[in-house]
């Protein structure tokens, strides 16, 4: 008998896989997004058992932590004992395949759940006090989709664009997020094709109860468009070539410097979320063709990124 086959834990020391999935078991509000996701389960009167909804959200956002396909999650179950333990599955028991989980993510796009369960976090969010409502930052990001046409339309995929930041030319769609300025949290996000402007979304990333805005220099002039909130003092920062050419030894330039760079550090905020989904769950290249798809799981990406960016204050409160 092989000693891996006693299932004995031998290691004392944990991994940061093993840290962080029992981080993200304690702070991910589970009891309230399953029951927000219920109505719309089956109930598997008729047929094989369905899993359990929660071993089904659990599968659905690990794929979302650790970058996994839906053939890579079937495929990791039996690599990784530590996936099937959170995801409340026993070792010798039936496990997903591809296609349950591929349906389940299926229904919760058909549903809209995305958004729901990103609005069921900020809601937990907000009753501990760690998301406020006096002033939103905004900001965009590309996110490469494959330009290759090697597949079975032989096309790229249509609702993707090109886009051109600096000397360099990106295709695929783009990320609007609106955050908390105090906390950097995400409150509101937007899919759209690459060759959409910053400024044409930036409205839309209100959540309606703020009265002040950030912007870097890409949404001048977003106080002015048709679909201005009112009541919003909008603080969009200086174009790069105007505040290169500031006097630092003229004392009005000076103050106008040092407003700018406090502009910066509240902006920077919007950045952190955009490095979370990145770096920390290696999001950097949408997985579905369409929009549609893709949005739903960016809207998921931030939930899930706003609750890693506060785990340490929710572990304190026990929530």
């Amino acid at each position: 008998m092989k000693q891996a086959a006693l299932n004995l834990n031998l290691s004392v020391k944990k991994t940061r896989k093993q840290v962080f999935l029992e981080q993200m078991d304690q702070v991910v509000p589970w009891a309230a997004l399953v029951k927000l996701i219920a109505p719309y389960y089956p109930e598997g009167r008729t047929g094989r058992p369905p899993f359990s909804l929660l071993t089904m959200l659990r599968i659905h956002f690990m794929q979302q932590w650790f970058t996994l396909s839906d053939p890579a999650m079937q495929e990791a179950f039996f690599d990784t004992p530590l996936y099937r333990e959170f995801a409340q599955l026993e070792e010798f028991s039936r496990m997903p395949d591809e296609s349950t989980i591929l349906r389940f993510r299926h229904r919760l796009e058909k549903h809209k759940l995305a958004e729901q369960i990103l609005l069921t976090v900020n809601e937990l969010l907000s009753k501990q006090g760690l998301l406020l409502k006096a002033g939103t930052a905004v900001d965009a990001t590309l996110i490469p989709a494959p330009c290759a046409t090697k597949n079975k339309d032989k096309a790229r995929d249509p609702e993707m664009h090109s886009s051109k930041k600096g000397n360099q030319w990106y295709f695929g769609m783009k990320a609007h997020i609106g955050v908390d300025s105090d906390s950097g949290l995400v409150h509101t996000v937007r899919g759209t094709s690459g060759h959409v402007g910053d400024v044409t979304e930036g409205n839309s990333l209100m959540h309606g109860e703020e009265t002040v805005a950030f912007g870097d220099a890409g949404y001048q002039g977003i106080d002015k468009r048709p679909d201005a909130r009112t009541g919003v003092t909008w603080h969009i920062a200086m174009r790069p070539g105007k505040r290169k050419a500031l006097d630092k030894e003229n004392e009005a330039d000076a103050l106008i410097e040092q407003t700018e760079k406090f502009k910066a550090g509240i902006r920077a905020k919007v950045e952190h979320p955009f490095r979370v989904i990145k770096r920390q769950f290696g999001f950097v290249k949408v997985r579905y063709r369409g929009l549609k798809k893709n949005t739903a799981q960016l809207v998921t990406l931030f939930a899930l990124s706003n609750l890693w960016m506060v785990r340490s204050k929710l572990m304190v409160t026990g929530a």
